[in-house]
């Protein structure tokens, strides 16, 4: 079977998204409806715009989605048997597989964005990477540390990302690097992602997404929260809504994927984050990556 797999946030670049537009009218049609819908020019951001205007949480997170669905719509023979997105990424096999329509995902995305930015301006958050070592030992001293400090991102073996407040996260990479951790390093974030400090966000999301319609999608969605397949709309739901402060399981969700049947991944959309980390979960399984107009 084959599994798609689409990207989050920070595989976006100047210029993505501009061969696509060029070369197919698909391509140009979705990426002007995406301007009306937002209500700015998303594309001349994308095509021409610096690395440092597409850092915007609500640029950043459209972009990716855009460049990420619309290359799914190009790729020839896209039948997916099964698919999965990291954060972001989510939505956007979500429209990949038809559990939402190309529009309401869209708008979704922006709204999500939109209320992350606001929550990360109300109390002032980041993410670490830890590398080298156990991911109980990183449990354990995130449950020791007195300040908001929790896993984010489950990436592969021996990569952890945490998150939480300043002085949480400061806390832990002392702890961690005195456990051994090869490297604790502090991203260029906006804020705590997949933390606790994302419940505002959370809360506004819930309305956006109770209020729209989600279908039954062709194949199963393994979804962050869980790492489990689910193709009930209800519950694709749920797990979304608890996404923004829940941990991203993206280890388990491959493992798990591998185990229900998946011979091979595809990850669409800009870079090759997600067919690095899949090979780093299991060497043997064939991964490769689409992120530019396919002829």
């Amino acid at each position: 079977m084959k599994a798609y797999v689409f990207p989050g946030q920070g595989a976006q670049y100047p210029g993505m998204g501009k061969d696509l537009y060029d070369n197919s009218a698909v391509a140009r049609e979705m990426f002007d409806k995406a301007n009306q819908i937002l209500g700015f020019d998303i594309t001349k951001i994308m095509f021409e715009g610096t690395v440092d205007d597409l850092k915007e949480t609500k640029v950043t997170q459209p972009a990716i989605f855009l460049h990420s669905v619309i290359l799914a719509k190009t790729v020839k023979d896209f039948n997916p048997e099964m698919v999965a997105g990291h954060s972001l990424g989510e939505f956007s096999a979500l429209v990949a597989n038809g559990a939402l329509t190309f529009e309401d995902g869209l708008t979704l995305v922006s709204k999500r964005a939109q209320a992350m930015q606001k929550a990360c301006e109300l109390e002032p958050s980041t993410m670490a990477a830890i590398v080298g070592v156990d991911d109980k030992v990183v449990e354990e001293v995130c449950a020791e540390v007195a300040e908001v400090v929790v896993p984010a991102n489950y990436n592969c073996p021996g990569q952890l990302v945490i998150s939480g407040s300043f002085a949480g996260i400061d806390k832990a990479c002392e702890l961690l690097t005195a456990r051994g951790a090869k490297r604790a390093l502090k991203l260029v974030v906006g804020g705590a992602f997949h933390s606790p400090l994302m419940e505002p966000a959370r809360e506004e999301l819930a309305a956006a997404i109770e209020a729209t319609k989600f279908n039954n999608p062709v194949c199963p969605v393994f979804q962050n929260v869980n790492a489990q397949p689910t193709a009930d709309p209800e519950v694709i739901k749920k797990n979304l809504i608890a996404q923004l402060t829940a941990p991203v399981k993206w280890t388990q969700t491959v493992q798990n994927m591998i185990a229900a049947g998946a011979t091979s991944f595809t990850e669409i959309g800009p870079g090759k984050v997600l067919q690095g980390l899949i090979k780093k979960v299991d060497k043997d399984i064939p991964a490769e990556s689409i992120g530019s107009y396919q002829v």
